[in-house]
């Protein structure tokens, strides 16, 4: 059972949830694919003509475009829909353990949860501990978060636990839940030909991942676009925000940011680190401290914010 926060009131499953939307059209994919990123083309890490893998579920490839259909491909035609949820809600039903639609929407654009600029680096592609694997694009967090030196750089991708850390503090429906480290499927049930086509296919990737990090992170909205593909009415100097989806396949509202750059006045540090220092913890379903947050490590003002609901409120009171 996924680690919902409340397993006797989640009632129903649902597939709605907050997160990153990497779809991209392509001419490889479906004609009906639409694009709210040209940051990453994951073409680069699929494996199109099967020269690695043997076979996949009937989904095919998830991302890069999504599945043709044919004379393209023999898979299920899909558009793609890449993604990588920050925090699964369920269902817009509170009887079954999720939150009213409107609700959400209206917390989402009340400013009560922040959200910066989104810019992100994929970190590796891994296969999960399914069997047959699904094959996943990470989007880790691979260095400590320094909590002393308030100029130190940030680590990548911090903001998706930015994020979560957030919303897991604002929302509390019996189903919400974040579904494992943060990642975009790219495809399930990955058969791969021999042990040397395994081999082969994740060094592959790996040489694409380090080509990207050459460039460090990067601002995923860029086009800007709005939750339909279509370019934003009233854009400003930065747009990369996050998206709310019904299920992969449905992105219905686009949040832009309101927490803008630059992150490194003390201020806007206080509030980023007071809320990097816990993690939750999804088997005993609490919050605990990083692994590199120590209250010695902590100014007076995260100390004290940590200490209430909200370190938000706290620490912009």
């Amino acid at each position: 059972m996924p680690p919902v926060l409340n397993p006797q009131l989640s009632k129903v499953d649902g597939l709605a949830f907050l997160g990153l939307s990497l779809c991209r059209k392509s001419d490889e994919g479906h004609p009906d694919s639409i694009t709210h990123q040209t940051a990453y083309d994951l073409n680069d890490v699929i494996d199109r003509k099967y020269e690695y893998l043997a076979s996949t579920n009937d989904d095919g490839w998830l991302v890069g475009g999504g599945e043709p259909g044919p004379p393209k491909s023999y898979k299920l035609p899909a558009k793609d829909s890449a993604h990588v949820e920050i925090m699964r809600i369920g269902t817009y039903n509170p009887e079954w353990g999720g939150i009213d639609e409107k609700v959400l929407v209206d917390v989402m654009r009340s400013g009560k949860i922040l959200i910066p600029q989104i810019e992100v680096l994929p970190t590796a592609v891994v296969a999960n501990p399914d069997t047959p694997p699904e094959l996943e694009i990470r989007f880790d967090m691979p260095t400590a978060v320094d909590f002393v030196d308030m100029k130190a750089p940030l680590p990548v991708n911090w903001q998706l636990r930015f994020i979560h850390n957030q919303l897991f503090k604002v929302f509390h429906n019996p189903s919400r839940f974040c579904p494992g480290a943060f990642h975009s499927t790219i495809v399930r049930k990955a058969e791969f030909r021999s042990q040397k086509h395994k081999d082969a296919y994740f060094a592959k990737c790996a040489a694409v991942i380090t080509k990207w990090a050459i460039d460090g992170p990067k601002a995923l909205n860029n086009g800007p676009w709005d939750a339909e593909g279509k370019p934003l009415e009233n854009p400003g100097e930065y747009n990369s925000g996050i998206y709310l989806f019904t299920d992969r396949t449905k992105v219905t509202h686009f949040f832009p940011p309101n927490f803008l750059p630059p992150y490194d006045t003390e201020e806007k540090r206080q509030i980023i680190l007071s809320f990097l220092a816990e993690e939750w913890d999804e088997k005993t379903l609490s919050w605990k401290k990083s692994d590199t947050a120590t209250e010695m490590s902590f100014s007076s003002k995260i100390l004290e914010a940590l200490d209430c609901g909200n370190p938000i409120e706290k620490l912009m009171s």
